[in-house]
């Protein structure tokens, strides 16, 4: 019987006491569990070792229990591992984190007897240079964010593709998003909706000044550079929503695809318009 790996989420007393009921579960069936809570760093970006999970390399599935917060804090800290995982949610929307709480333990049926499907989803790093100098780098599932403090003027942010010059955008900030992150910041500031399997980078200016420039879908071996404006104050860029540095006039914002995609358990029976539906709530009254 194969390990499965268990990661609930930090600071919440009933994901504990699920993640354990889990683990008994499995270790009833001859699994083996590492289980642990999850290491959910916010705020300023680190080294690649710092606030690292230790997983067993050979667990044959991670299960995270929480909501698409965790799942793409643990996502950031599996930058190279090629093990599967499978959200449980119990948080809110549930993009990502798609088994409900009533059919877990159906799909872990499935992860033991190895009869599951894989979506692999691409994922992009980005790093920031300054005067030349990397000063911080991450793994992306969703969306990086470039954007200004509420009271800070309007940033000039220079955009290149390929070393090709695209436009610079002014305005209160920019979203590099993959398809994955379409239906998150990128939606709410208007950019489009993507099938999350698309190999696609999604660029989409925030409350941008000329009226005339739109969102724009890139593909995935584009190279993406963002100069940030020499007047620029009060600039941050932000991976996931939850990690992330202060920008200085001058630096250097670099995205590309990530060298390994995610591996996300299928869970779901549903189409993907399916889901779209249901959780945007189209055609309700």
């Amino acid at each position: 019987m194969g390990k499965i790996t268990l990661i609930y989420k930090q600071g919440t007393g009933l994901a504990a006491e699920l993640g354990l009921e889990m683990k008994q579960w499995f270790e009833r069936r001859g699994a083996s569990v590492f289980l642990c809570e999850n290491i959910a760093h916010h705020g300023r970006l680190t080294s690649p070792e710092e606030g690292i999970l230790q997983i067993p390399p050979d667990s044959l599935a991670v299960v995270v229990l929480g909501g698409d917060g965790t799942l793409l804090s643990v996502a950031r800290q599996l930058e190279d591992y090629p093990i599967p995982i499978l959200g449980v949610n119990i948080g809110g929307m549930g993009f990502l984190t798609e088994v409900s709480m009533e059919d877990r333990y159906r799909f872990f049926e499935d992860i033991l007897a190895e009869q599951f499907e894989v979506e692999e989803r691409m994922r992009l790093h980005a790093s920031v240079y300054r005067r030349g100098e990397c000063v911080a780098e991450s793994i992306v599932l969703n969306d990086v964010v470039i954007n200004k403090a509420a009271l800070a003027r309007i940033v000039d942010l220079e955009v290149t593709i390929d070393r090709l010059p695209l436009t610079t955008y002014r305005a209160d900030g920019l979203i590099i998003a993959t398809a994955t992150g379409s239906t998150a910041y990128n939606l709410s500031a208007g950019g489009p909706i993507v099938y999350p399997t698309a190999k696609v980078i999604i660029l989409t200016p925030i409350c941008e000044f000329s009226l005339t420039n739109r969102s724009i879908v890139l593909p995935g071996e584009a190279r993406v550079e963002i100069g940030v404006g020499a007047k620029a104050t009060d600039v941050t860029q932000t991976c996931d929503g939850q990690v992330g540095c202060e920008l200085w006039p001058g630096d250097l914002v670099r995205v590309r695809k990530a060298l390994h995609p995610i591996r996300l358990v299928k869970a779901r029976q549903e189409d993907y318009f399916t889901i779209l539906r249901t959780k945007l709530k189209w055609g309700q009254r």
